[in-house]
């Protein structure tokens, strides 16, 4: 069977739910053997990844906005987990977005000491987005280490909270998250980090159906370079939870198979229940032959620097 590497794949840590009320309340609403996965670094996770053929998972830290000295041990905890199972987990950092230059710092000392492939990072922090110039220090370094920030959808800070479901998972995840991007592109970050790559999940957060539309507008927007051109060169998008054909159809129409990578979101989706969605990309042609190497596989080894186990 062809391997799989995943990118948008939780852990929590008790050390942030102990120190953080917020995320303690987030993590003590999802049911039990959720939380039990999110906990699970060794026997149970390493089982999970073989009953979805995930070769490589690479794990990084839920919600939580956590000061700078937390994140160090939260990402030393992280990098042990790794050490103990280095062929099939890698490590996403965990970082004090609300300190940006402090963040900058982290991600350096996760890259270049313990080894890890990026950060994930959440959409905002207290409801600040990162084209205020003040986190670019982030970016900054992301492109010097020549690893990916991944951005990923957050809970709604109090000034933004609708209702729970419509406010998160069910419509403004995905609303913000896309949104963010196009802040993102519109603020500069793109011109002056040019060579800098964000990864976006949940296949591509609303953007790829608006994009002709958002193509022609930005143009009003006084950047150097084109969304189009950022989009393309700039851009990476995981399938993380959302298992549509569909959906990929309008993915694939508008974004290189080289910047469309396979993941699952687990816990919250099962390994088994992204593994039956690969198998129906294949059996229904859609994506085929050496492209289905790109998304499975081959697409995050050229970004990450991972290794599929028998690629």
């Amino acid at each position: 069977m062809i391997p799989l590497i995943t990118l948008e794949e939780h852990y929590s840590s008790r050390r942030v739910s102990e120190a953080s009320p917020e995320a303690k309340a987030h993590y003590g609403v999802l049911p039990q053997h959720i939380r039990s996965k999110l906990e699970a670094l060794d026997d149970e996770r390493i089982q999970d990844l073989d009953n979805g053929n995930v070769s490589v998972q690479v794990k990084s830290h839920g919600p939580g906005d956590i000061d700078a000295s937390l994140c160090t041990a939260v990402n030393d905890d992280l990098a042990a987990a790794v050490s103990r199972h280095p062929t099939r987990l890698a490590g996403f950092a965990m970082l004090p977005m609300s300190e940006p230059l402090a963040a900058a710092t982290e991600l350096e000392r996760c890259v270049k000491e313990l080894g890890f492939v990026g950060a994930l990072i959440e959409n905002h922090t207290s409801g600040k987005y990162y084209d205020d110039e003040r986190f670019w220090p982030v970016f900054k370094k992301a492109q010097e280490l020549e690893v990916p920030p991944y951005i990923h959808p957050t809970f709604a800070s109090d000034s933004m909270m609708i209702a729970l479901a419509l406010s998160a998972y069910g419509w403004a995840w995905h609303t913000e998250t896309g949104l963010h991007i196009l802040r993102l592109y519109a603020s500069g970050v793109f011109d002056r980090y040019p060579k800098l790559r964000i990864v976006v999940d949940q296949m591509g957060e609303m953007l790829p159906f608006q994009l002709e539309r958002v193509f022609t507008v930005s143009e009003r927007w006084g950047q150097e370079r084109s969304f189009r051109d950022v989009w393309r060169n700039n851009i990476c998008i995981t399938t993380s939870g959302m298992f549509s054909l569909t959906l990929l159809a309008c993915l694939l129409k508008a974004t290189s198979i080289e910047h469309v990578l396979y993941s699952v979101d687990y816990p919250f989706s099962a390994n088994e229940k992204g593994l039956a969605f690969f198998r129906e990309i294949q059996e229904s042609g859609l994506i085929a032959g050496k492209d289905l190497e790109l998304f499975a596989y081959r697409n995050a080894e050229n970004l990450l620097g991972v290794r599929a186990r028998s690629s």
